[in-house]
């Protein structure tokens, strides 16, 4: 018996499936981030020769956009639903995709940065769905179907599938949603899912999915062995958990570490509905080049919170369900120099926002690292940003990025009042730091709050790096990266 009028997703994986067992919601929403992470580099992987210029995808999710990758978010169009009781999104026009055949809408206020494919729709406020997180995942390869749902017992439940029937029965449940909510709109993203043919997946895709949710699983569970002691010798690491629901073992939770999670959710989660909603305002082609620069600005802040947030949540999952050394069978041979070309202009732009200057010096051909490509970026991004938050207006950083062995060292080193290397700097008195729990600092003289040395050592650990921290007495901070090259097999 279904609990409205349209079964949930939930539901529709339930009556499809022998059994799907119920979780505390800590271990539910564990299986979810897991999945979610081996999805993004199944399409990762999938994508992989498509051009960024064409749609090779389509998205279904709630309560958000779920994939920051820039790979995806120019490849695959999203469209969001949700279920506030106060929706203004409701009031806005539904915006599908540019290349939606019959659609005049040329997206000529958006700039390069800016994902073009991303459209909100509104649910009922009845609708139980609202309380689900669910994503839908449609290719030319495959079509997946995950979702998360709490019961009113309290406990939650994580499920997928890759049926193409189910999938096609949980879009079945969706497109009648879109009837009730946004009629007019039916036919056209219909017409969008008609266009990826619901085909059984490989089973070279199927293995490598699965492999993805070992590897998560695997990694959790030798954490938990090295924590107990027991090895092999435990009786519960024997047993191999059903696909439905992978129940990774974790240490137990510190309060700390459970509220910076709760806290990075609840931060990300409204700040990614209101960078979708200034997106979809900058498609307009009505507005003022004032009241687009100004969403521009709201655009950037959100997605710089945002990713904060993302990193924050990320050192706080290191804390409960892996260890550096086991992160480390993710770590993948990769080009620095491009993560470097989308960086640097980042980096360049935080430093100019509080008034510093910054140059990075490079040699000629930088080598192949060995590190993890989803989270490379992101670390050394945060890293910086933290960096020029501690530092005086006016100074100056110099990032050197040198070979130094078998290793690559990057290097930051401030230069407080004086852009001339040549000049002997100002002595810098160290920034007062002081400690919030298990994983953050707080600075009172910027009011930053930030992870602490320890978390971001571990960050770096756990991409297979090493941070080191010294304090120079003419220099101030200066910040040291090594990450490992990747070795030839001549």
């Amino acid at each position: 018996m279904y609990k409205w009028i349209l079964p949930s997703l939930s539901e529709i994986l339930a009556e499809n499936q022998s059994s799907i067992a119920e979780c505390s919601p800590a271990k539910a929403e564990r299986q979810w981030r897991v999945s979610l992470a081996a999805t993004e580099h199944l399409l990762l992987k999938t994508l992989a020769t498509a051009s960024v210029d064409t749609t090779q995808g389509l998205v279904l999710a709630a309560p958000a956009p779920l994939f920051s990758q820039p790979k995806l978010t120019q490849s695959l169009e999203t469209v969001t639903f949700t279920a506030k009781p106060f929706n203004p999104l409701a009031l806005m026009p539904f915006q599908m995709p540019c290349a939606m055949p019959g659609l005049d809408y040329v997206n000529e206020s958006v700039n390069e940065e800016i994902a073009p494919h991303e459209s909100v729709l509104p649910l009922l406020p009845a609708d139980p769905l609202g309380a689900e997180q669910f994503c839908l995942v449609f290719t030319d390869k495959f079509r997946l179907v995950l979702v998360l749902a709490t019961h009113k017992n309290g406990k939650k439940t994580f499920s997928f599938s890759f049926e193409p029937e189910v999938v096609q029965q949980a879009w079945r449940s969706l497109g009648a949603r879109v009837m009730l909510a946004n009629p007019e709109f039916f036919a056209r993203l219909d017409a969008l899912v008609e266009q990826y043919s619901p085909v059984a997946p490989d089973y070279r895709i199927m293995i490598e999915f699965s492999q993805l949710l070992l590897q998560e699983v695997t990694e959790a569970e030798e954490t938990r062995d090295s924590l107990l002691g027991t090895g092999d010798k435990d009786n519960n690491s024997s047993s191999m958990p059903n696909a439905q629901c992978p129940i990774p073992h974790t240490q137990s939770p510190n309060p700390d570490v459970e509220l910076l999670q709760a806290f990075a959710h609840e931060v990300r989660t409204p700040l990614t509905t209101i960078r979708t909603m200034t997106r979809l305002l900058l498609k307009r082609r009505d507005l003022d080049a004032s009241v687009i620069n100004r969403l521009k600005v709201i655009d950037h802040e959100c997605t710089e919170q945002i990713d904060r947030m993302e990193l924050l949540f990320k050192a706080a999952e290191l804390e409960t369900t892996t260890s550096a050394k086991s992160s480390k069978t993710q770590l993948t041979p990769m080009s620095l120099d491009q993560v470097l070309q989308q960086s640097i202009p980042r980096w360049e732009q935080a430093a100019h926002r509080r008034n510093l200057t910054l140059n990075v010096v490079l040699p000629q051909q930088l080598p192949t690292v060995v590190s993890n490509p989803m989270m490379l970026d992101q670390v050394l991004t945060g890293l910086i940003e933290n960096f020029t938050r501690s530092l005086p207006s006016g100074s100056h950083i110099q990032v050197q990025v040198i070979p130094a062995g078998d290793q690559l060292k990057l290097q930051l080193s401030p230069q407080f009042g004086c852009k001339d290397s040549n000049k002997a700097a100002t002595p810098a008195t160290p920034p007062i730091r002081k400690a919030l729990g298990q994983l953050l600092m707080f600075q009172p003289e910027t009011g930053t709050i930030s992870l602490n040395i320890a978390a971001t050592k571990h960050l770096f650990q756990a991409i297979g790096g090493k941070l080191i921290v010294r304090q120079r007495p003419h220099y101030g901070e200066v910040l040291t990266i090594f990450l490992p090259l990747e070795v030839s097999n001549k």
